[in-house]
């Protein structure tokens, strides 16, 4: 007499399912255990790496953090060229010296701003605006004087259009800029100069619309005045 058959029960056929696929797994294991090992070795590599250059970029922010702090007071004290090429007779490095080494650093990145400002001190206009085009800091304040210098040196250099919108470009950083009725006074006046009456005239109003309690709002029917002459 033939017995009925056994009912297998889910937790079975589940068990099956996981034995079957821990001897698939095993199998491909030991064909391409070679793969795995130089994949695994290559994520560790890729790990030690990163954790090596992340100190590094530590490392090296500090350093030019301590340079900057010793070359400063030299460039507040208007002695740029001192600034820019450092006293090695009292061991401190310039900021050419600084950007150099650490330019990607974010205090290396701060050492440009103000090597900027030293060329264009100097009026070594194309050198300032490459440095300031090439700003790149968090502070909002900073970046936008930095494209305000790049609107200066454009103007110095006679090229009235690019001067305007980096000026415009510079008023638009920060929510509450103090310099922003004064960059867009500047833009307007360049588009005035590069022949965009219309844009120059609206920032004007823009600027006693956005900011009436300025100086300059109080003058700008003048400016407007001055446009249109």
């Amino acid at each position: 007499m033939l017995r009925p058959k056994k009912k297998i029960s889910k937790r079975e056929i589940k068990e099956d399912k996981l034995v079957s696929s821990y001897f698939e797994a095993t199998s491909w294991y030991e064909q391409n255990k070679k793969l795995v090992s130089t994949v695994i070795t290559g994520v560790i590599i890729l790990v030690v790496i990163a954790v090596v250059v992340r100190n590094n970029i530590v490392s090296n922010n500090e350093q030019a953090q301590v340079e900057l702090a010793k070359v400063m007071p030299y460039f507040d004290r208007g002695n740029y060229e001192g600034a820019m090429n450092g006293i090695p007779q009292e061991n401190i490095r310039g900021l050419t010296a600084i950007v150099n080494d650490y330019g990607s650093t974010g205090a290396g990145e701060y050492a440009k701003f103000y090597l900027a400002g030293a060329c264009y001190a100097t009026q070594r206009y194309d050198n300032a605006l490459e440095f300031y085009l090439d700003v790149d800091v968090d502070d909002e304040l900073i970046q936008s004087s930095a494209l305000a210098g790049a609107a200066a040196c454009y103007e110095v250099k006679g090229d009235r259009s690019n001067a305007a919108q980096y000026f415009e470009r510079a008023a638009q950083f920060g929510k509450s800029n103090p310099l922003a009725p004064e960059h867009l006074h500047h833009a307007a006046m360049n588009y005035a100069a590069a022949g965009n009456k219309e844009k120059a005239i609206a920032l004007l109003q823009k600027v006693k619309k956005d900011y009436p309690t300025s100086q300059l709002a109080r003058d700008i029917e003048r400016y407007i005045a001055q446009v249109n002459s």
